[in-house]
């Protein structure tokens, strides 16, 4: 066992990890270390033709443009608007104020698709209220944290992109196989803020009604001004690929336009607006774009290197059954999870267990939705846990480390039954895939 190349990768790769090496970066070099093991002189056109791969990949070209809406929502004012419109609603409930912050999460996720932007923009506007409102710490940590997340589980969640470009399902289905393990989070994130803050009433007091009084009609305009658009571009673009008007690349660049023209809408269009989006959209391309590159190499020279051999044996030796198999494939993206960011994860791991799960019938749908809830469960773990250090950006100091990992715990558990329920009752995640494309 020892003497096959690839059992070293896995081992190299977190050390260079833990050395400060971006993923992207240490999967690209040992790609090419462990490869010329293999190929020798001819790895330059092997690397080409995987590189060429990834640029011709149709699918993956929904990315930049997702990745464009998210970066063009966060400067165009939506997000503000949307919170305080919802926060006139509910904001005089015990608990108001993270309530809105969870509904704020699920609706600028359903529109945005992006994980980090969720948690910055929403935490920004949220946060500073809650501390003035003598919220909880660890609730205030928690109910951003969590809501971040969402951008993970709710369509059109890039997450979704990246795993049906490699196990070469429809995005459609995937998209609206997350619907309802979604809506089914949302409402338990919800369920628990309302019931801690009923209990306690002192971990999440209402606001003061004087600072929400609005007049009716005052309160439905803002209402609408607020809530029609995200409403008109989550159907844009959700919609169109649920309905199977348009392809998911297609659906992001009408999101990209409609994210385009809510910054024009909303008077807040100028030349530093355009270039913030044109620059964040690029970083975070770039970045993405990398990873996934990194990954296709890294999972390709794994696989050539003695992969195949090592997972040969795995099965002779241990013969696992869909269940155990399924048990072990999402406790290994889980542990992943602790130390590689999602791109990463799936890339790494999906070209391994495609092959596994079709051998022994499991669907790839189902075990997808499991993934993404998985993968978003990572997200709020020690001891990367990215949302911890997100928040941690934008957070007063006088919330600690302790008390942000504190606040997850009840999140987390919820997140544990979703994924408990996908896992027991399956129609959880393919009832709607097979309702809308008879999959």
């Amino acid at each position: 066992m020892l003497e096959i190349p690839a059992i070293w990768m896995f081992p190299a790769l977190f050390v260079l990890v833990f050395m400060g090496i971006p993923v992207a970066f240490a999967m690209i070099g040992l790609s090419f270390a462990f490869g010329y093991w293999f190929f020798g002189d001819t790895l330059g056109p092997q690397m080409f033709s995987r590189l060429k791969d990834v640029s011709s990949n149709y699918v993956l070209t929904a990315l930049p443009l997702f990745i464009f809406m998210g970066s063009a929502l966060e400067r165009s004012g939506i997000a503000d608007r949307l919170f305080h419109a919802i926060q006139l609603w509910i904001g005089r409930l015990r608990g108001g104020l993270a309530l809105t912050s969870i509904s704020m999460c699920s609706i600028f996720a359903a529109c945005s698709g992006v994980v980090g932007a969720v948690e910055t923009v929403v935490g920004m506007m949220a946060i500073p209220p809650m501390v003035k409102q003598r919220y909880k710490h660890d609730l205030i940590s928690g109910t951003i944290c969590a809501g971040g997340s969402l951008g993970t589980i709710i369509p059109p969640t890039v997450v979704v992109v990246v795993y049906g470009s490699v196990v070469e399902e429809s995005i459609g289905d995937l998209f609206a196989g997350v619907v309802i393990p979604g809506v089914l989070m949302t409402l338990l994130f919800i369920v628990y803020i309302a019931l801690r803050c009923h209990l306690k009433p002192e971990d999440g007091p209402a606001v003061e009604a004087d600072e929400i009084r609005v007049p009716t009609i005052e309160k439905l305009r803002i209402t609408i001004v607020a809530l029609v658009p995200a409403i008109v571009l989550i159907v844009a673009v959700l919609g169109s690929i649920l309905a199977g008007i348009a392809s998911p690349t297609e659906a992001a660049a009408v999101g990209a336009f409609g994210a385009v023209a809510l910054i024009v809408a909303y008077g807040r269009m100028s030349w530093d607006i355009a270039m913030q989006v044109v620059e964040r959209a690029i970083r975070v391309n770039v970045m993405v774009m990398f990873t996934v590159l990194g990954g296709v190499m890294f999972s390709a020279i794994f696989m050539v290197n003695g992969g195949n051999d090592l997972i040969r044996v795995f099965l002779d030796t241990f013969k696992p059954g869909p269940v155990e198999l399924t048990i072990l494939m999402l406790a290994v993206f889980f542990v992943l999870g602790f130390i590689l960011d999602w791109v990463s994860i799936v890339l790494i791991c999906m070209p391994i267990f495609t092959p596994l799960i079709r051998s022994v019938g499991i669907d790839p749908i189902w075990f997808g939705i499991m993934v993404c809830i998985v993968i978003q469960t990572s997200y709020l773990t020690p001891p990367v846990a990215p949302s911890i250090y997100y928040l941690r950006a934008i957070a007063p100091p006088e919330i600690t480390y302790g008390e942000m990992f504190r606040g997850v715990v009840p999140f987390v558990i919820c997140q544990l039954i979703v994924l408990a329920v996908v896992a027991f009752y399956p129609p959880t995640a393919l009832y709607l895939p097979s309702l809308l494309f008879g999959g």
